[in-house]
């Protein structure tokens, strides 16, 4: 038996704004945009070029749901964006005035920041180490 993720749900207030910063700050693809029951959508982006798991970015309905926005795991980090360029990606966040949370740290597994969306979920930016890298 074959299982993988396909989509991992971020709570968000508004669909277009939402849309509009992943796209526009972290160079995210539109994967689709499908009207369904009244209100809502079925929203799902990924970095461009990737073959993994999505987001599907989910309107919160209710004030319950609006309360986890941007706090959807206590203030811990909730996901792991990996990069080729390391440099490349920080420098493009940085002109779009991204919030980080430290400086970039050198670690035995790469280098990585800790940064947050646009909503204050916590997101670490990781560049792995190459094999055959020390």
């Amino acid at each position: 038996m074959t299982q993988q993720f396909h989509a991992m749900a971020l709570v968000v207030r508004d669909y277009d704004e939402a849309i509009d910063w992943y796209a526009r700050v972290l160079g995210f693809e539109l994967l689709e945009d499908t009207p369904r029951e009244p209100g809502k959508r079925w929203v799902r982006m990924a970095p461009t070029g990737s073959h993994g798991a999505c987001l599907l970015l989910a309107r919160a309905a209710n004030a319950e749901q609006a309360a986890r926005i941007g706090n959807q795991t206590g203030g811990r980090v909730f996901l792991f964006l990996h990069t080729d360029d390391f440099a490349r990606d920080y420098a493009r966040m940085q002109e779009h005035r991204v919030k980080f949370c430290e400086e970039p740290r050198y670690e035995e597994y790469g280098t990585v920041v800790v940064f947050e969306d646009l909503y204050g979920n916590r997101w670490d930016l990781i560049e792995p180490k190459s094999a055959g890298t020390p």
